[in-house]
C-alpha cells in the first residue's frame, strides 16, 4: 500500500468518527489509524511527509526529517514550509505554491553543499491535503554530473581538434555536429555547417551515390575520394574517412576530411618527374650500352692486334737466340732474355686483359662440379713449369659444390698460381684447398691458402684491384690481373672474396659461392 493510500484510507476513518485532526498545532492525534500509518510511512526508503489542506505537516517518516534537514525535532503541525530549511523555503516556496494552484504538482532538487548531497522534492495535490516525497539522488547526480563534464570534455576535444570532422545520422543524412576545423574548411559557421543534409556538401548529386557505397550497421573504417563545395562554391578534392560510432545512445557516422588537393599536384607532379627520371634513365642505359658496346669492340681489336706482332716478336727472338744466340757476347743474351720474358708476361697480361674483359658475357652455367680433379689439373700443369720445386698440396678427395666450371677453373687457376708464386723461396712449401660452410647455409665458401709471403695487412683493400701489385715485379713476376679475376668470377656467382694474412707469413683466400637448395642442405668436407 503506497502512502497516497494510506493517507486516504486515514483521513477516511477520521471524518468518520467526527473527530478533528490536530485539536492544537503541538497536540498529536490519538486515533488508531494513526499508528498504522506511521508504520507504513517508516517502512518506505523515500522519505514522506503528508500535509493537509492548509499545508501543515500532518505525518512524516525519519527518512523525511534527515533529508529535509530541519532543525525541529518535531514537525506536525507545523507549516511546511517552516520545518524545511531555511534557505530551501527561500528559493523554492513561491515557485512551488504557484505551480501547486496552477498543475497540481511541483518537482524541485535542492543540493546541499556542505554534504555534496541532491535531494529531489515531489510535491503534489490531492483531495485532502499534500503528499510531499524526498529523494536522495546524490549518486544519479554525481553520474550526471561526471557524463556532462565527460560530454564537455569530448566536445571540446571535437571542437579544438585540427582535423575537419562532421558528423551525420545515416538514416536522415542531417549533418548533426560540426567542429571548427570542418566550418573554417568549407567556409562557413558550424552551427550553419550542422544544420545541413550530407548531400548539401557534393556538386552534382555525388553525396547520395558515394554515401550508398558505405557498408550498413557498424564499421570500422571506410575511406573514399571525391570532390566537395564550400561555401562560396569552390570545389576541393577530399579524402572522406568514415566510421561508424555511437552518439547519444543511436549509431551515427563520424567523418573526417582531409583536403588532399596540395597532395594530389604533388603526387601527378612526383610522378611527371618519375616519367622523366625513367625516360632519361633509359637513354643513359642505352647510351651506356653503346659505349660499352664500342669499348668491347676496341678492346677486342687493340687484343687482338696487340697479339699479332707479339707473335712476331716471340717468334723471331725465338729464332734470333737459336741461330745467333752463340755469337753474341754476355750482354747480348741478357738483352735477348729480357726481351723474351717481356714478350711472354705481355702474352700473359693480354690474356687476362682478355679473360677480365668477356668474364661478364660468357654463360653462367652452374653444375654440380667436384674440384679436386680440376686443382690436381691445375698443379700438374704449375709442376711441369718448375719440375724441381717440392711442395705439398693439401685437399680432401673430393671437393662438391654448384658452380660454374669454366668460371671457376680461371679463378682457381689464378689462386693457384698465386699460391705457386709466393711459396716459391720456401724451402719447404704447401697449398691447401678446402671448402667450408658459409655465413648461412646455403652457401660454400672456397679458400685457398699457403704458407708463403704473405701480404701487409695495411694494403689489403687494393688486393683485388687491377694491376694493383703488393710486391716487386723483380722478387715475383706478374701483371697484377689474377686476383681481379677471382673477384669478378665470385661476383658473378653472387659471392664475395677476402683475404686473411698469417701472424707468421702466407696468407688466405676466400670465395663465398651461393648453392641451390638442394646442395645447401648438404655440409662440405670437413677440412
Amino acid at each position: 500500500m503506497t502512502p497516497l493510500t494510506l493517507l486516504k484510507a486515514w483521513l477516511k476513518s477520521l471524518r468518520g468518527s467526527q473527530r478533528a485532526l490536530f485539536p492544537g498545532a503541538q497536540t498529536r492525534p490519538a486515533h488508531p489509524n494513526a499508528e498504522a500509518l506511521q508504520a507504513g510511512l517508516d517502512l518506505s526508503s523515500d522519505g514522506i511527509v503528508l500535509l493537509d489542506n492548509s499545508g501543515r505537516v500532518v505525518a512524516y517518516n525519519s527518512c523525511a526529517q534527515a533529508l529535509m534537514h530541519s532543525p525541529l525535532g518535531d514537525l506536525h503541525g507545523l507549516d511546511f514550509w517552516d520545518a524545511a530549511a531555511e534557505e530551501v523555503a527561500e528559493e523554492y516556496r513561491s515557485a512551488a505554491e504557484e505551480a501547486l494552484l496552477k498543475a497540481g504538482s511541483h518537482n524541485f532538487s535542492v543540493r546541499h553543499a556542505f554534504e555534496d548531497r541532491w535531494v529531489d522534492y515531489c510535491l503534489r495535490r490531492h483531495a485532502d491535503g499534500l503528499l510531499v516525497t524526498l529523494k536522495d539522488v546524490s549518486a544519479i547526480q554525481r553520474v550526471s554530473r561526471s557524463l556532462r563534464h565527460s560530454e564537455a570534455s569530448n566536445q571540446a576535444l571535437f571542437d579544438a581538434h585540427p582535423q575537419a570532422m562532421w558528423l551525420f545520422d545515416p538514416g536522415s543524412r542531417r549533418i548533426l555536429a560540426a567542429n571548427n576545423a570542418a566550418a573554417a574548411l568549407y567556409g562557413m559557421a558550424p552551427e550553419m555547417l550542422s544544420a545541413l543534409f550530407v548531400e548539401s556538401l557534393f556538386p552534382d548529386d555525388e553525396g547520395a551515390a558515394l554515401l550508398d557505397t558505405l557498408p550498413p550497421g557498424d564499421f570500422q573504417q571506410e575511406t573514399r575520394l571525391c570532390t566537395q563545395k564550400k561555401a562560396d562554391g569552390e570545389r576541393m578534392l577530399v579524402e572522406l574517412t568514415c566510421s561508424s560510432v555511437q552518439w547519444a545512445l543511436r549509431p551515427i557516422v563520424l567523418v573526417s576530411v582531409t583536403d588532399v588537393g596540395a597532395r594530389h599536384l604533388a603526387d601527378a607532379h612526383l610522378s611527371r618527374l618519375n616519367e622523366e627520371l625513367e625516360m632519361r634513365i633509359e637513354a643513359c642505359t642505352g647510351e651506356l650500352q653503346r659505349s660499352r658496346g664500342e669499348l668491347e669492340a676496341f678492346t677486342s681489336a687493340m687484343l687482338h692486334d696487340l697479339k699479332a706482332p707479339l707473335h712476331v716478336i716471340v717468334g723471331f727472338a725465338a729464332t734470333l737466340a737459336e741461330r745467333h744466340g752463340g755469337s753474341l757476347d754476355a750482354q747480348g743474351q741478357h738483352y735477348l732474355a729480357r726481351i723474351r720474358v717481356s714478350s711472354l708476361q705481355l702474352a700473359r697480361l693480354i690474356d687476362d686483359l682478355r679473360t677480365l674483359t668477356y668474364l661478364p658475357n660468357m654463360p653462367m652455367t652452374p653444375e654440380r662440379v667436384d674440384l679436386a680433379p680440376v686443382c690436381q689439373r691445375l698443379m700438374d700443369e704449375l709442376r711441369k713449369r718448375e719440375p724441381a720445386r717440392h711442395l705439398v698440396l693439401e685437399m680432401e678427395p673430393e671437393l662438391p659444390l654448384i658452380c660454374d666450371k669454366t668460371q671457376l677453373s680461371m679463378a682457381l687457376a689464378c689462386l693457384l698460381d698465386n699460391a705457386w708464386k709466393f711459396t716459391s723461396r720456401k724451402e719447404q712449401s704447401w697449398i691447401r684447398v678446402a671448402l667450408m660452410t658459409g655465413g648461412n647455409p646455403a652457401e660454400i665458401v672456397l679458400s685457398v691458402s699457403d704458407n708463403g709471403a704473405g701480404f701487409d695487412t695495411a694494403y689489403t683493400g687494393k688486393l683485388f684491384t687491377a694491376f694493383e701489385r703488393l710486391h716487386s715485379s723483380v722478387d715475383f713476376p706478374g701483371v697484377g690481373l689474377g686476383l681481379a679475376i677471382v673477384k669478378r668470377v665470385a661476383q658473378l656467382h653472387g659471392g664475395e672474396v677476402w683475404a686473411v694474412a698469417a701472424d707468421k707469413g702466407g696468407a688466405s683466400f676466400f670465395m663465398s659461392l651461393p648453392q641451390d637448395s638442394e646442395s645447401a642442405g648438404r655440409s662440405p668436407p670437413a677440412v
